[in-house]
């Protein structure tokens, strides 16, 4: 089966599109990348995005702007892959759409709102397309995060020790695979959330992020900054757990330096890169990581991937395309495995990882120009996940 997988994260700054054949043999899925994309958002629509993020107000008119204009940026993305990666020839579209708000107190879900309406996927591609995976989760008790977790536990599941995977978007996130243990998997804390927001508002829009680290790397953490910061209560909640911007946000950030007035702009984006090595490292001595494989786009920050090494020097690091899937893809592939389970009846959450109280299909599906023709659900949800090119 093609699968065409598309995905955008908390830094709303592009779709990220990918394609895959996958088959289900026995207890092995099998995954054949077959490419990626990245389709940026136009600087019009990433602005509404980010008007409409917490912690500001809203309207449901930009609500529906949203839904749309996202929905049609989804569907050229999946129109692109369909052409450049899949030669015009897919089965079925797996669309994460873009997260504006994720409902959470006192460490409990109770909803999950993405956006980016399946319908104009599906009519300009004729594909159907599965969409909102997450809120299936959510309603059986679970964070709805990070999804990303069963692909995770597919593929580390061969590796010896304790291996986990690590995914530095806007949010850090982490799967470890402990023998003998059920997988678990939880938002760590910010990775790019802050400092991207921080870079925008040292120099008024001018910067979306640090590239490379470099103006953390000419800065020097501040120890009281950094000390507040890691006072925050979400650092010491149980996993399972999730957060987002919801939560990690301007005003949040701006609270924080008023209390250390002073400080140089690149002296606080070496303390929020910091913070994140920190807290990442913190999560993986507590679960005895003997690995870490690394994707998402904070692993083209050469100052955090330092700093975590230097946080973590007796575990080795290495990218997630050693074993198959290219870190920028990562997630994308992810959700094309996450599609493909739904479409052959099989579960995508693993209980553990999201403390869901069972293991949920996920998902929506939105027929495309065809009657929509299900397969006999799978006998065996897979136990491992074999990369072949």
């Amino acid at each position: 089966m093609r699968v065409i997988g598309l995905m955008s994260g908390t830094s709303y700054d592009a779709v990220e599109a990918a394609a895959a054949d996958l088959t289900l043999d026995g207890d092995t899925l099998h995954l054949r990348p077959l490419g990626h994309l990245s389709v940026p958002y136009p600087d019009d629509l990433r602005n509404l995005i980010a008007t409409a993020l917490p912690p500001a107000a809203t309207t449901a008119q930009t609500m529906c702007a949203l839904d749309t204009g996202i929905g049609h940026h989804f569907a050229t993305a999946a129109e692109r892959a369909l052409s450049e990666l899949c030669a015009d020839a897919a089965d079925l579209v797996v669309s994460h759409g873009q997260t504006l708000y994720h409902w959470v107190e006192d460490g409990t879900v109770h909803g999950t709102f993405q956006l980016g309406q399946p319908a104009w996927i599906a009519q300009r591609t004729g594909l159907p397309v599965i969409s909102d995976l997450r809120s299936k989760d959510v309603a059986a008790g679970g964070q709805g995060a990070p999804l990303v977790s069963m692909t995770d536990t597919l593929l580390l599941g061969a590796l010896p020790g304790t291996p986990a995977a690590l995914n530095l978007g806007g949010i850090a996130n982490i799967t470890v695979v402990a023998p003998d243990t059920a997988p678990l998997a939880f938002d760590i804390g910010p990775a790019n959330a802050l400092l991207d927001t921080a870079i925008r508002h040292f120099t008024g829009g001018a910067e979306q992020y640090d590239r490379d680290g470099r103006r953390a790397a000419a800065g020097r953490p501040d120890a009281d900054l950094l000390r507040l910061l890691l006072s925050d209560p979400y650092y010491r909640r149980p996993a399972p757990k999730s957060t987002g911007k919801e939560h990690f946000h301007l005003p949040y950030l701006q609270q924080a330096l008023e209390r250390t007035p002073g400080l140089d702009a690149d002296d606080v984006l070496a303390t929020l890169t910091h913070l994140t090595a920190v807290t990442v490292a913190d999560a993986c001595r507590a679960h005895h990581v003997t690995e870490l494989i690394v994707s998402g786009g904070g692993a083209r920050n050469r100052t955090l991937m330092q700093m975590i090494a230097e946080e973590l020097p007796d575990v080795p690091l290495r990218p997630s395309d050693d074993l198959g899937l290219p870190s920028e893809a990562k997630e994308a592939l992810a959700f094309t495995i996450l599609g493909f389970l739904t479409f052959h009846g099989l579960p995508g959450t693993l209980p553990s990882s999201t403390g869901a109280r069972h293991a949920t299909l996920l998902g929506s599906i939105t027929p495309g120009h065809s009657p929509l023709r299900l397969p006999e659900p799978a006998p065996q949800p897979p136990r491992g996940l074999r990369i072949t090119v």
